[in-house]
């Protein structure tokens, strides 16, 4: 993968990270009710999901692009077209609220903290098609795909598991500003998704 490829890559997976997601709270809820040493399992728990989903999608995108060389193209159209609806989405949606009895959950094991993570992760279909419309903006199908996609898969599992541990420790100080001012981040974070959907399928 070219540098200038990744360098974007790297960064776009950074501003996703950031955009309120399942994952990211429950970490947040873990995080203030087990403190950030425990939420680390729910972290590992979340990882492994993605990573699973991530290989699901490029098998997939990989199957497709073995038939017809053009179908890249194709992939970055739709793929815009449904970040530019993530965006719509994330854009119209309310603040993050935590149930307000969620302080004095009980403590869980560290296998049931890493099972939720896992299931969250995986649960969700819309991150299968997620993974599908964002990882084709990437691709050059003239360069070697296992390669390609152990390097997106392994940047944006390290990228998203760096922002959920620091989520984790700083919960108590994010979770009353998510509550507050929550509705105008996802507000900012929907209106970028829309730029990206629009912009990364004109990329060479």
């Amino acid at each position: 993968m070219a540098l200038h490829t990744w360098t974007l890559y790297l960064l776009t997976v950074i501003g996703l990270s950031l955009t309120p997601g399942p994952n990211s709270l429950l970490v947040l809820a873990h995080g203030a009710m087990h403190g950030h040493r425990r939420t680390l399992w729910t972290v590992a728990g979340g990882a492994l999901g993605f990573t699973s989903l991530i290989a699901l999608s490029m098998l997939g995108i990989s199957a497709l692009l073995q038939t017809a060389s053009s179908a890249l193209l194709v992939l970055k159209v739709i793929g815009g077209a449904y970040l530019i609806w993530l965006g719509i989405q994330l854009w119209r949606a309310p603040a993050i609220r935590l149930a307000p009895s969620a302080a004095g959950a009980a403590r869980a094991s560290a296998r049931s903290l890493f099972r939720q993570g896992l299931l969250s992760a995986i649960s969700n279909p819309k991150v299968l098609l997620f993974y599908g419309a964002f990882l084709p903006q990437f691709i050059d199908p003239n360069r070697d795909l296992l390669l390609q996609f152990s390097q997106l898969a392994a940047t944006f599992v390290l990228v998203e598991a760096m922002v959920e541990i620091l989520i984790a420790s700083l919960a108590h100080r994010v979770r009353p500003w998510l509550e507050r001012s929550g509705r105008r981040f996802n507000q900012v974070c929907g209106t970028l998704f829309a730029l990206m959907g629009a912009a990364l399928p004109m990329t060479r």
